[in-house]
């Protein structure tokens, strides 16, 4: 009989899952990364519209369904998705894969949750009371919904601890940093772990590639030879570009500042400020949907007219960083919600990087064409046939976490 596992990834507004059929001679190693051994049997995305939760239900021949459930908050979602297992699965479940993104070096490898796990998480929580508490929520809820499961946990920041430790280091004491566990762990790793193996069996991976996940959080990563080099993202998701509701990088001594003028009590209300209410959010007064904020600023709205060139800008400046960093560039990807969808995004980010060697192809760029000698792909080719290869891919961050945590099934 075939195992089934289930995939959580919770988020700050809504919860994804899927549910997969996984054969029984799994391969480890699956260098390749195509998950073949494994077959969706649906995906439940979760989201509050108004005062209700609702579900949208996408069945393996991907149909679509919402619903409206009963849950009073997106916390109890893993409760009715323990109860969607039970009513449309021939057999239980063999265990949860659940994405952990979280500052610590214990947290740079995946584990099995024990009660090891479970203390190293509680530590985590009072180091990022912003991001741990909604994944230890959640596998509370796993724990309580479904009874002596394998739990796995599936780091967002394995990726990157394999870059040098000059990216590694703030400027401060290194065995202050080693024993507080104070560093520049990096996010977005799935991805970028996705995003690397992918363009390898696609024989599209560079020597130097630096790639931009581009969504309501947002970073951008410097790979060489498939390998991290440095990200954007810092101790926590908090550093580096602007993003949806986040701040990005912020001098301490302002944030301080910041806390002073807005009389902020604690630091924990400080970092849910920085986390939550900054960002595009807070640039534009408007939204923190990028769709939105570009509607807004052609119609003349100055204050989201600012927001976008700052966004633009932040982003453009940590591509001639990773730029530096690899001392070159021999291709530029955006991934993730805005830069596989924004077009006008990829517009004005890549028309200053003609110094790197980088142009778009307009009619490409607004549509894309994800397809190889007549068969489907995850990539789209958007650049001139003078520029270096300028490509969207499609990440798929489930799919990245099946693959690791084969390893441990």
């Amino acid at each position: 009989m075939n195992k089934l596992v289930l995939i959580t990834n919770p988020g700050s507004a809504s919860r994804k899952y899927a549910l997969y059929s996984l054969s029984n001679n799994l391969d480890p190693s699956d260098k390749d990364g195509d998950n073949s051994d494994a077959v969706a049997l649906y995906q439940l995305h979760f989201e509050t519209k108004g005062a209700k939760v609702v579900v949208t239900i996408t069945d393996s021949d991907g149909k679509k369904s919402e619903q409206n459930t009963d849950l009073e908050t997106l916390n109890d979602a893993i409760s009715y998705v323990a109860d969607f297992a039970k009513s449309n699965l021939d057999q239980s479940l063999d265990a949860v894969i659940v994405r952990i993104v979280a500052p610590g070096d214990y947290f740079t490898k995946n584990h099995i949750v024990d009660e090891e796990y479970m203390r190293e998480l509680k530590k985590a929580e009072k180091r990022n009371p912003v991001h741990v508490p909604t994944t230890a929520n959640e596998i509370r809820g796993v724990k309580e919904s479904f009874k002596d499961i394998k739990i796995i946990s599936v780091s967002d920041s394995a990726f990157h601890w394999e870059k040098p430790d000059y990216t590694k280091y703030y400027s401060f004491s290194t065995s202050v940093a080693d024993e507080a566990e104070i560093k520049r762990y990096g996010y977005h790793g799935l991805s970028y772990a996705f995003i690397s193996r992918y363009m390898r069996t696609q024989g599209i991976l560079p020597k130097k590639l630096i790639a931009c996940h581009l969504g309501s959080g947002s970073s951008v990563s410097a790979i060489k030879n498939g390998k991290a080099l440095d990200n954007s993202m810092g101790y926590t998701p908090l550093e580096g570009v602007a993003m949806s509701t986040r701040v990005g990088t912020i001098d301490a001594a302002a944030a301080l500042a910041l806390k002073q003028a807005k009389g902020i009590a604690s630091d924990e209300e400080l970092l849910i400020y920085l986390n939550k209410k900054c960002g595009l959010y807070g640039l534009s007064n408007v939204s923190d949907d990028m769709r939105n904020i570009i509607a807004k600023a052609t119609e003349g709205d100055e204050r989201s007219a600012l927001t976008l060139k700052i966004f633009y800008y932040r982003i453009k400046a940590y591509i001639g960083q990773m730029a530096a960093d690899l001392n070159g560039a021999d291709a530029l990807v955006f991934a993730g919600t805005i830069g596989e969808r924004g077009a006008e995004t990829r517009t004005a980010i890549a028309k200053d990087l003609g110094y790197l060697g980088f142009e778009l192809d307009e009619k490409k760029n607004d549509n894309p064409v994800f397809e190889q000698d007549g068969a489907p792909v995850r990539y789209a080719l958007i650049s001139t046939k003078s520029s270096k290869p300028i490509y969207i891919v499609k990440t798929d961050e489930t799919a990245e976490m099946l693959a690791q945590a084969k390893k441990l099934l």
